[in-house]
């Protein structure tokens, strides 16, 4: 059983669905970060950098002790090994979907992440932090599109893998953060058909009860999730 340390947010899901789509059996232990549960010491363990989403393997390949594992991407790679999908086993195509992996760790994720965040909820409006992350989103947008227009279906190749897992989730919040994925169409046709997969669906309901305390923005979430209530 895997348990996993889970909100409905970007990184949460990108877990969720692929714990669905890979069938591994797992329960899901929520951590309401608006609230700080974060912080706790116990959370802490599992995650150091206090940020969801974390897993606990408490069957690990070869047995032995619970296996923590955090950040979004090293969970991933992990269930893809575990569980023998989504990662392939040639060296070429493999880093292919390693690479783009990282490409959304490292990029996609945190600048989109920097964008909603002085769009939608930064208190004092910053015309030029808001400017320049949009531009940010719109270029790493725009690298996505030329490579779906060269693999087609999928953005490492040939197959789904965890490289369209990690990214899909991302650009789901294309709305919020108004931008459209008509300026992108092969994005556009990539996204509509990844949010069709039924294990997409499942993995995205997961925890949609919490949904509603997860919208909630007061002084105290924005504490815990910006460092400091802004005054």
């Amino acid at each position: 059983m895997i348990d996993m340390h889970y909100w409905p947010t970007p990184n949460g899901w990108k877990i969720s669905i692929m714990l669905e789509e890979c069938g591994l059996p797992y329960r899901v232990v929520p951590v309401r970060i608006g609230r700080g549960e974060q912080f706790a010491p116990a959370f802490l363990a599992i995650s150091p950098n206090n940020r969801i989403p974390a897993i606990v393997d408490h069957a690990p390949p070869g047995g032995g002790a619970p296996l923590a594992i955090f950040e979004s991407g090293a969970i991933l790679q992990y269930l893809a090994e575990k569980s023998g999908q989504l990662l392939p086993t040639d060296v070429a195509a493999r880093f292919r979907v390693m690479s783009w992996l990282m490409w959304q760790m490292s990029g996609l994720g945190p600048m989109l992440g920097q964008h909603g965040h002085f769009l939608l909820y930064a208190k004092e409006k910053i015309p030029y932090a808001t400017a320049r992350y949009r531009l940010e989103a719109r270029r790493l947008y725009g690298v996505l599109d030329k490579q779906l227009a060269l693999t087609g279906a999928h953005i490492a190749g040939e197959d789904y893998s965890i490289a369209d897992i990690a990214c899909f989730p991302w650009v789901m919040t294309h709305k919020a953060q108004q931008l459209t994925l008509d300026d992108f169409p092969h994005v556009k046709r990539w996204f509509a058909a990844v949010r069709a997969r039924p294990a997409v669906q499942r993995g995205l309901a997961v925890g949609k009860e919490l949904k509603s305390d997860a919208s909630a923005m007061d002084e105290e979430a924005r504490r815990h999730l910006f460092g400091a209530a802004p005054t």
